[in-house]
């Protein structure tokens, strides 16, 4: 493999690996907010148990999350100096304003909540963790903001051979950066509120602190059911967004070949494994991926073969990567509404079935927000800023495809062992228990 192929197999791992922590720790901090402020208003001592409780896995996720990230940043300077050297004045903006606001923000709260136990009124201890959630939402949209830039680059201009920044409002009002940013990050709550269903669930199994465990469920119940329908509308948005400003990767989204006015849906299509047209099309809902699309019958919809081949993202990854997704955020929404109405009746524990489902639900969510990344990803291919630079331009001139081995390797090595610490650490803590 060639240097291009190992910088974008060791930036993809980092991520991927970095987007285990990132999204429980979105989530996550609005619960602990939650249970703190109920307990803060109640003074019910259940509620300091779960505020402490959810928030020592809260603490752990945020360690490694802030440890995975700082890499992805040298790789910019290291792997990808031409993308660096040529949009570097645009792309680096948001990421300095999130360094030198959000994440210091979040960095100094989060001390002040840890250290601040005791010393703290109640209300000013739980206005420090709702800032830190604040905070970590906070440093998502100035990141997605970014990559918002590179699926639809806006408010530059080319001037010395390089893009500059020529109206920062632009760039910051991008439609593309927010509906990345709501999409993903209410994908990050969906994670949470599994997390905190699974984990509840575990511990109502085996009888333990129920009437603590059954809180924290239906909190996490209803938390994951709003998310998941958040999701849902805003991923319609999201497709309606790709289908107007990338066209190739809505048609490797669907798989659509030809391009028509009043397009069908396709229920069942299964794409050739040459990457050439689909082997199977059945089942066709007459005029509705136009109205997906474009929320208009009669639109026309793009298909792959009116774009040039070396402008096409990979075809079966990209659409394989959307179908499990959508299909992974329908389960979410019974899920949720079925852990909602078991909460609501008091019946949690009548259906043990339900709750060995939700324990072994947890890493689904996981599973649906790295897919929907992916489809970002690989279907913004072949270039790594839309329209404007191809990412085999982007890449160093003067890396060797050893010296990307050895980092690689070294990066599969030291996050391997930083993931086996993390997840130790969270099912450690999460058998224990809380404290009362």
């Amino acid at each position: 493999m060639d240097t291009l192929v190992l910088s974008r197999l060791q930036f993809a791992v980092t991520a991927m690996f970095h987007f285990l922590f990132v999204p429980l720790t979105l989530g996550l901090g609005w619960l602990v907010a939650w249970f703190e402020t109920r307990y803060v208003r109640t003074n019910d001592p259940r509620y300091l148990s779960l505020t402490r409780y959810w928030g020592k896995l809260f603490l752990i996720n945020f360690a490694l999350g802030v440890v995975t990230g700082i890499t992805l940043e040298f790789q910019f300077g290291m792997n990808w100096a031409e993308y660096a050297k040529y949009v570097g004045d645009v792309f680096g903006a948001p990421l300095a304003i999130e360094a030198t606001t959000s994440f210091f923000l979040e960095s100094v709260f989060i001390g002040v909540w840890v250290f601040g136990w005791g010393r703290l009124s109640k209300k000013a201890h739980a206005a420090a963790i709702w800032l830190v959630a604040f905070a970590t939402n906070l440093s998502a949209l100035w990141i997605l903001l970014a990559n918002g830039w590179m699926q639809h680059p806006v408010g530059y201009v080319l001037r010395n051979g390089r893009a500059e920044m020529a109206d920062f409002g632009a760039m910051f009002l991008n439609a593309y950066g927010w509906i990345e940013f709501f999409h993903t990050v209410f994908a990050g709550w969906i994670i949470a509120g599994f997390f905190v269903m699974g984990v509840s669930a575990w511990h109502l199994l085996r009888k333990n602190q129920q009437p603590l465990f059954r809180k924290s469920f239906a909190a996490g119940a209803y938390f994951a059911l709003a998310s998941s329908l958040l999701v849902a509308a805003v991923g319609d948005t999201s497709a309606v967004n790709t289908a107007h400003n990338q066209p190739a990767k809505f048609a490797a989204m669907e798989s659509v070949w030809e391009t028509r006015s009043s397009a069908p849906y396709t229920l069942l299509t299964i794409p050739n494994l040459s990457g050439e047209g689909n082997a199977v099309e059945a089942l066709k809902i007459p005029y509705a991926l136009s109205l997906m699309a474009f929320h208009s019958p009669s639109a026309e919809v793009k298909g792959l073969n009116d774009i040039s081949p070396q402008d096409r993202p990979p075809v079966l990854p990209v659409f394989l990567s959307f179908r499990l997704m959508v299909g992974l955020g329908f389960l979410f929404i019974l899920l949720s509404a079925i852990g909602v109405f078991l909460s609501r009746k008091g019946l949690l524990e009548n259906y043990p079935l339900f709750l060995k489902v939700m324990v072994f639900s947890i890493p689904l969510p996981y599973l649906a927000i790295q897919l929907g990344w992916i489809i970002t990803e690989m279907g913004r291919q072949p270039w790594i800023v839309y329209g404007l630079m191809r990412t085999a331009d982007g890449v160093s001139k003067t890396v060797l495809p050893a010296q990307v081995w050895m980092s690689l390797g070294g990066f599969v090595l030291f996050y391997s062992a930083l993931g086996a610490v993390d997840f130790w650490l969270l099912a450690k803590y999460a058998r224990k228990g809380m404290e009362t």
